[in-house]
């Protein structure tokens, strides 16, 4: 008896699962209902390395082996169950004709158990190859307790915690977005593609240095499996598969609906979300398709609602904190009140504008603030809606054409506070030859002042005249034909991505902002411009109307890229060897990016009617880039138990820059000397091209706040009222004089190269007894030609070096004032000459650009531990453990400079992660207990490790029926907000790169439905 419904769903199933044209899969098998379903359950299955027990609990639990390949894979054990159950075959399955067709059946089936995994386009039936792979399923996104994909990457022991945005750094050039970053190497450094496809990149430069893929965009309900392969690829993936690659492989198989609404909220307040999918698929005789449709949304939470960050005196060290500088106007020279001091106080205008009276020796008495700063966001307010489509279509038995759609729009907001007026930024108070001081002589109160003012929510009509809005959508189309000549599989396609980009922010009219309180100049002398200070209107609280006057926005940068490529793959076995068939692989690739960002012109006009106070620009880059590539790789049986991999590519490019073209290669070992033992090897060479921000940006300026360095430790300038002192004494002090906002520019460069590297590893895969299996992977990863800028921070440090011609702790610095070093890092930093006043020596810009510099290595060990076991009343129990741990971080930024090995050192990155999972299932229950460890760093003053930072969620499932499940989850159980640090004594008391998550304990329940 044959059930011809249950053989048509496993075929369509199983096709799609494993993406192989039809032959391999048109199969004639006498299933019943129970056996097909059974093994279409099989197909679904996700396979992994890190993933050995896998439990739907809208379906029955399946086990997988601990190492696929070793052993029987999750596909062909599947059919053996199937094909030995009792109810699979009727008495005419034991005629000769039923033979041959059972033989048939697991002749092809054996060709089916293939699939492409990431580092490799040779289809195999092993998952574990010669470089390590690490695999993560929906599953794994939701039983661990992450809202998004973005949040799962950034857990894994092979990344860092000190290089992330859109997480702690929510008010910087790219709050929204999220980003990988393999071995603390960079984001850029590690590729992300979808479905083996490059996607647009970032139209942001990441922290205004290079450009990224914002993993936030792909939506968690077209997420199959995750790929991540962690070291050099460029030999199978081309340019920025340094530290390895990541591969999203999207759903391309599902027949019913499924309905799912997840709802959260923390603890402490702010932050609620509502996350909705629905997901649906249908089948046909010759046709398949899937479609995916997603909304999220999230509130913000502001720094007011943790206790924390709400008021700078909530540090949890007890330290004596002064308020900020509300309301102050500063006697630069002493003539009326103490050098340094406040000319000007009232306490009835404290009051009058919400401030408390303070006096401080440095400042004397001013109108200050505690809470300021809780006007800033810590998460950022979020509305995303997402659709996703994928089709294929039988042409013939051997031919098949498919095609996918994906779009992805996100609204959010974030809030840094009220713009404040200072001097120092005002572009309109410039000497007679131009140069701007920051300050002006008062012939009413008779001395040269610098002001500052703050400005209250209730001054500019409430808090969302702070928000920075963001308006973001990309969308990608792919059409191609897929099939098979002989023993070889082909595909041919066309890819075509774009991502668009606004970022509007609030900011003041510096001409208008000027003139409201400083009026017209009056005149010039000793070099200071000449103002009378409008004290009724410097003292008195703006109302919305006057302030809408002062107050505008613009668009920091809008723009767009796009990426367009077009491939055709094939791969197959070439002929057989003595130890089997020698496998083969071939791609051609074509690839446009493209360009384009804007920013608004206000921002390039330093002076005039329509200049921007305070703001510096994103600058303008457009551009394009066309690459093309051709590649090979061949899977070489050595003996029985030896295989070699072996890839090369060729990638040659068409831009500006100084790329002509790159040749990489990569050598796999793999050595099985017993089944249940992997022995492993590769080496690969890499390369990197330099992105779009590094060669065609220009006119980028910022302020950020930085340690006047020289002035800190030299005791001159504004560190005159307080001598010298050490770098940390400075930095640790709030409102620290040498301690200012400073205008700083970074342009391209078409002269760049690509930088180059080499990365190998050695390790194993051991399957010690039944459902116990333990990896360990030695690597190391070199990159050479690195394109660096020299960092504000770093160039002030080192501009401090050459001028006192020591170091930081005493010791004699290497170059002297006079060498090639020195005076390139001194005509780096501009500063004012204005002697006698707390300007001389302010800095007035620090000037940067991309070189082809630095040197870098990082070595060290991964591991995975993974076991399940069943009780007969308690239910499976399953562990997964990871570990990550660096063993050296050397580092140089040029050939002459020392080796420096940082990993013992502060450089704010652990030294070693871990993560693991405990898993609990029994009949319609589950739960599932997640964690992750954040190795000691150093404290901020350098002197000693803090101890390690621990992250926990736990979630529970119940199961109602076959096609139901709620699911209770909690976030950050212990509330573990900050790893405190004791010397960080400036707000807000920590440092987000230590390990950070000031979302807090959180709640959410989940109800999924199957229909």
């Amino acid at each position: 008896m044959d059930f011809p419904e249950s053989r048509d769903r496993l075929v369509q199933v199983c096709r799609s699962r494993f993406n192989s044209p039809p032959t391999y899969v048109t199969f004639r098998l006498r299933l019943s209902p129970e056996g097909a379903s059974t093994l279409a359950r099989s197909c679904n299955e996700p396979l992994g390395t890190q993933r050995h027990t896998s439990t739907s609990i809208l379906g029955d639990p399946m086990t997988t082996d601990p190492i696929s390949g070793h052993r029987r894979s999750v596909l062909a054990r599947s059919l053996a169950l199937a094909l030995t159950l009792p109810l699979a075959f009727s008495a005419a399955a034991q005629d000769s004709q039923a033979e041959e067709e059972e033989e048939t059946s697991t002749e092809q089936a054996t060709q089916l158990d293939t699939l492409e995994v990431v580092g490799s386009r040779i289809k195999r039936s092993e998952m574990e190859g010669p470089a390590p792979v690490v695999v993560i399923t929906r599953e794994d996104i939701d039983r661990e307790g992450h809202q998004t994909i973005g949040d799962l990457l950034q857990s894994l022991t092979q990344g860092t915690t000190g290089d992330f945005t859109g997480d702690y750094f929510v008010n910087g050039f790219t709050p929204n977005a999220q980003t990988i970053n393999l071995r603390a190497i960079g984001p850029g450094y590690t590729l992300v593609l979808i479905n083996g496809r490059r996607l647009s990149q970032y139209p942001m430069p990441y922290n205004n240095s290079n450009n990224i893929t914002n993993v936030r965009t792909i939506p968690t309900s077209i997420i199959e499996r995750t790929e991540v392969l962690t070291g050099g690829a460029s030999a199978i993936y081309g340019s920025d598969a340094v530290a390895g690659v990541v591969n999203i492989v999207t759903r391309k198989n599902f027949d019913g609906n499924n309905i799912r609404v997840t709802t959260g909220t923390t603890d402490e307040g702010g932050g609620d979300s509502v996350n909705f999918e629905f997901s649906g698929g249908r089948t046909g005789d010759r046709w398949s398709a899937i479609w995916a449709f997603q909304y999220a949304t999230n509130e913000p939470i502001f720094a007011s609602q943790r206790k924390l960050t709400a008021d700078i005196r909530n540090n949890p060290y007890g330290l004596p904190v002064n308020p900020q500088l509300s309301l102050i106007a500063i006697d630069a020279l002493g003539l009326v009140v103490p050098r340094g001091h406040n000319a000007l106080y009232d306490p009835a205008v404290c009051d009058a504008l919400g401030y408390e009276s303070a006096t401080t020796p440095t400042r004397g008495s001013f109108c200050g603030s505690y809470d300021q700063v809780a006007q800033r966001s810590l998460y950022n307010k979020q509305d995303f809606y997402s659709g996703y489509g994928y089709g294929i279509f039988d042409l013939t038995d051997n031919l098949q054409l498919f095609a996918s759609a994906s779009y992805y729009n996100n609204d959010a907001t974030s809030a840094s506070g009220i713009r404040n007026y200072f001097t120092g930024a005002d572009n309109f108070l410039q000497n007679p030859s131009g140069g701007v001081l920051g300050a002006f002589y008062d012939p009413n109160i008779g001395t040269v002042l610098q002001l500052q003012r703050y400005f209250r929510a209730s001054e500019a009509g409430g808090l969302e005249q702070a928000g920075d809005y963001f308006e973001e959508k990309t969308w990608t189309l792919e059409a191609g034909l897929q099939g098979s000549i002989g023993r070889f599989d082909w595909e041919a396609s066309v890819n075509h991505s774009r991502y668009e980009f606004l970022m509007d922010i609030p900011a003041l009219k510096a001409q208008a902002v000027h003139e409201y309180f400083l009026g017209p100049r009056l005149g010039f002398i000793s070099g200071y411009p000449i103002h009378e200070l409008n004290v009724d209107r410097w003292n008195t609280p703006l109302t919305p109307e006057t302030f809408g006057n002062i107050y505008t926005r613009v668009t920091f940068a809008e723009g767009h890229t796009t990426s367009s490529t077009a491939n055709f793959t094939i791969s197959g076995d070439l002929f057989e060897l003595p130890a089997g068939p020698l496998g083969f692989a071939g791609i051609l690739e074509g690839n446009r990016q493209t360009i384009d960002r804007q920013a608004d012109w206000r921002l390039s006009e330093p002076l005039g009617p329509n200049s921007i106070y305070g703001l510096g620009s994103a600058g303008v880059s457009i551009g394009e880039r066309d690459r093309y590539a051709i590649g090979a790789e061949f899977r070489v049986p050595i003996l029985d138990n030896l295989t070699a991999n072996v890839a090369g590519r060729y990638d040659k490019y068409d831009d500006i820059t100084n790329i002509d073209d790159a040749i990489t290669w990569n050598l796999g070992l793999e050595f099985r000397p017993f089944d249940s033992l992997l022995l492993r090897a590769n080496y690969a060479t890499s390369f990197r091209a330099p992105d779009f921000q590094m060669v065609y940006s220009t006119g980028s300026a910022g302020f950020s706040t930085f340690v006047d360095e020289y002035s800190c430790r030299s005791g001159t300038g504004l560190g005159l009222t307080t001598g010298p002192r050490t770098y940390q004494e400075c930095a640790a002090t709030s409102g620290d004089p040498t301690i200012y906002g400073m205008r700083t520019e970074r342009d391209g460069n078409t002269a760049l190269k690509e930088e180059e590297g080499q990365s190998w590893g050695i390790g194993f895969v051991w399957d010690i007894v039944d459902n116990l299996s333990l990896t360990v992977d030695y690597f190391d990863i070199k990159l050479e030609d690195r394109a660096i800028t020299l960092s504000p921070a770093l160039l002030l440090q080192q501009e401090a070096d050459c001028r006192l011609g020591v170091k930081r702790d005493g010791t004699p610095f290497e170059y002297s004032p006079g060498s090639a070093f020195c005076q390139g890092v001194l005509a780096a930093v501009s500063r004012n000459s204005a002697p006698g006043t707390t300007l001389d020596q302010r800095i007035q810009a620090i000037n940067s650009t991309y070189i082809n510099a630095a040197y870098q290595r990082v070595t060290g060990i991964d591991s995975t531990l993974a076991y399940s076991w069943d009780t007969d009343r308690l239910g499976r129990f399953g562990v997964n453990l990871a570990w990550s741990i660096e063993l050296s971080d050397e580092y140089k930024r040029f050939e002459s400079d020392p080796l420096i090995d940082y990993r013992d050192m502060a450089d704010y990155n652990s030294r070693s992660r871990a993560r693991g999972s405990f898993t609990w299932t029994k009949g319609d229950w589950a739960a599932n207990t997640f964690f992750t460890r954040y190795g000691t760093v150093y404290n901020w003053a350098e002197t000693e490790r803090l101890p390690p930072w621990f992250l926990w969620n736990l979630n529970v499932s119940k199961r109602f029926g076959q096609d139901t499940m709620v699911t209770l989850a909690v976030n950050n159980v212990f509330n573990n907000q900050v790893r405190l640090d004791p010397t960080y004594t400036g707000y807000p008391y920590y440092y987000g790169g230590f390990g950070s998550d000031l979302q807090g304990r959180r709640f959410y329940v989940t109800v999924q439905h199957q229909f």
